[in-house]
């Protein structure tokens, strides 16, 4: 419930930690705008350095920083 901005958690479908982050994502309580999204296939180290999986991750970010950080977002 600490967390009320808009929330955007990226991980590995094949990560070690992905328990972690869908935890983490189900107490997010206090935002409804969020998203977890699972890359495909991707270990937690992959997501670093593959470039397919960094694409994946940045076609998500990109996008998500533009309209969260938009300077006339009130």
């Amino acid at each position: 419930e600490l967390i009320d901005q808009p929330l955007l958690m990226i991980a590995g479908s094949k990560a070690d930690s992905l328990y972690m982050s869908e935890d983490a994502f189900a107490k997010a309580a206090g935002t409804t705008d969020k998203e977890l999204f699972k890359i495909e296939g991707a270990t937690h180290i992959e997501t670093y350095w593959v470039p397919k999986y960094v694409d994946a991750a940045m076609g998500k970010l990109t996008p998500f920083f533009a309209r969260t950080l938009a300077s006339d977002r009130s």
